[in-house]
């Protein structure tokens, strides 16, 4: 905030601040964004590398959110070259969230994350390094929509604040939970619109199919209201004044986009037909369909309670969601959407041109002054948060879809703000600059000492969730030799949000298990299900948790 509002007293007081400087600048920056496939090709590598730089400070992360160990199953399934896994004998202690058993055992979510973060795992052991190239892509494809709607020299600003904003300190980037896979979806799908429009080529209606494919493996709901919108779109476009000849519309447009949604939409149902059984059946509907009281649309009742054997699993579901939702449907939670996702998707620095803007719009404001283009990009925007406000929960991964369209309108009000003379133009220019350095700050703050809390709460809305130790002990018995079996105890009270049971897609051959403890008899058959391994009693609400050898009640 002290940046902007040392902006502001600057563009009052000396508007022409540098402005030779910023002239010579901008000149350099124009020649280089007219390379438009460099451009993109340079956001993506700028963001991988400034990840890479960040390492000593930001190292990968350790998952902590039960959505992400549900990825984290995808991606370790996918890995071993399986599309899920048998469901296990002893499977009632493994139960646990964001996890399905029956009829196979295997993460709830949508495959896109998991594939990439299997292809981490595969080409360099690490899970998290497929969530840095899920980011990188995410900056380029940004980009490369921008440059459908507007000059490349703007497109390639907004990729520079995909970067800085979403790239290299957001949860996004520093979790394994997603975000930026549907964010490039959303982005080839949006780009590919405008190409498609004016130039009817068919390398654009298959970049908008694999668009489309990306949203409904990552984001199903949000990923299918974005896609409707642009659906209703381009059937106006094909059967408007300006619409190409019938022979081209089908040839390079109609034909070539139905035939790579159609192969993604059997390759999905593939998949859905090996992990459900039905190929129009997701996983995610088994979950809520077997635990959640809680339903996912606002106008859905409440859902009789089921049977649940773990404790924690009930609170979770019948106390934690449904306060969650009855927060969401309320007048609160109207608020609490619109605040969760201007903290993520702009803050202070990006929302600075559309207030900005916003201040000025009612003198002499007409509709007819708003531009085709810049009419289009806000029905996509509305729709796809018209959509969000219909589902009883709410993070700003949901909205990811539409990432590229909160920057293009952005850029299209910091444009805007160029035309306000001196101080508007002094103004558009410090908003990358501002960007730029709460950045810098960021990443001094750790080695200089200075607390966090104040970065996440304006610029990258949120910092990594404090670990409750299961890394830790994971890691203490990882450096132990032989296999280990886990059972974890929990206190009556125990905080559901803090989970210790997520297992590897191959529990019999995995170095640990983790496992509930039930009553003796069903923890007998455990342990002699796992005959040779040594086993351990967690007690994950001592302080620290407490490890020791198991011996049967």
């Amino acid at each position: 905030m002290a940046f902007i509002l040392l902006s502001l007293l600057i563009a009052w007081l000396w508007p022409t601040l540098a402005a030779h400087r910023f002239e010579k600048l901008e000149r350099g920056f124009v020649h280089i964004a007219e390379h438009r496939i460099l451009s993109v090709v340079a956001v993506g590598i700028v963001a991988l590398a400034l990840r890479i730089l960040l390492l000593p400070i930001l190292p990968c992360p350790e998952p902590i959110v039960h959505d992400e160990f549900g990825y984290l199953l995808a991606g370790d399934t996918f890995a071993h070259g399986r599309l899920t896994n048998p469901t296990h004998p002893m499977w009632q202690h493994f139960e646990t969230f964001h996890v399905m058993f029956h009829p196979t055992y295997g993460s709830i979510y949508p495959p896109a994350q998991g594939l990439f973060l299997a292809l981490g795992k595969v080409l360099a052991g690490n899970a998290f390094w497929g969530v840095w190239l899920s980011v990188g892509l995410m900056c380029a494809t940004t980009t490369w929509m921008l440059q459908g709607w507007m000059a490349p020299s703007w497109a390639l600003l907004g990729g520079l604040f995909a970067i800085l904003r979403y790239g290299l300190f957001g949860y996004w980037a520093n979790s394994y939970w997603g975000g930026a896979v549907a964010a490039i979806g959303g982005g080839l799908a949006l780009g590919a619109l405008p190409r498609i429009q004016k130039f009817q080529r068919i390398r654009d209606s298959v970049m908008m199919g694999i668009g489309v494919a990306i949203l409904s493996n990552s984001r199903p709901y949000e990923g299918g209201v974005l896609t409707l919108a642009i659906a209703v779109m381009m059937v106006a476009w094909l059967l408007g004044r300006n619409r190409p000849p019938l022979r081209v519309s089908l040839s390079r447009v109609a034909l070539p986009l139905a035939a790579v949604v159609a192969l993604a939409g059997v390759g999905t149902g593939y998949y859905l037909w090996r992990v459900t059984g039905n190929p129009f059946r997701i996983p995610y509907q088994i979950e809520r369909q077997t635990y959640a009281v809680a339903p996912y649309m606002i106008w859905q009742p409440v859902r009789p309670e089921p049977t649940y054997h773990h404790a924690a699993m009930r609170k979770m579901f019948v106390e934690e969601e449904t306060l969650g939702m009855k927060v969401f449907r309320s007048p609160l939670g109207l608020l609490l959407r619109a605040y969760l996702a201007w903290a993520f998707f702009l803050g202070p620095a990006l929302s600075l041109p559309i207030v900005l803007l916003a201040i000025a719009l009612p003198r002499g404001f007409s509709l007819r002054r708003i531009s085709g283009r810049t009419a289009r990009l806000t029905i996509l925007l509305a729709t796809s948060a018209l959509g969000s406000v219909l589902v009883n929960f709410y993070s700003p991964h949901y909205s990811a879809p539409v990432t590229a369209l909160v920057l293009a309108l952005v850029l299209i009000c910091l444009r805007a703000l160029r035309r306000w003379g001196e101080a508007g133009l002094f103004l558009s220019r410090a908003v990358p600059i501002i960007c730029a350095l709460s950045l810098l700050v960021r990443a001094g703050a750790t080695p200089l000492h200075i607390p966090l809390h104040q970065f996440y709460e304006f610029n990258w809305f949120e910092k990594a969730f404090p670990s409750f130790g299961r890394a830790d002990i994971q890691k203490q018995l990882e450096s132990m030799p032989g296999q280990h079996l886990v059972i974890v105890n929990y206190k009556p009270d125990h905080e559901p949000f803090a989970e210790w049971v997520y297992n590897a897609a191959d529990i019999d051959k995995a170095k640990i298990v983790w496992a509930r403890e039930m009553d003796a008899a069903e923890n007998r058959k455990l342990v002699d299900y796992f005959n040779g391994r040594r086993v351990w009693l967690l007690q994950a609400d001592e302080t620290p948790p407490k490890l020791s050898p198991y011996f049967p009640r």
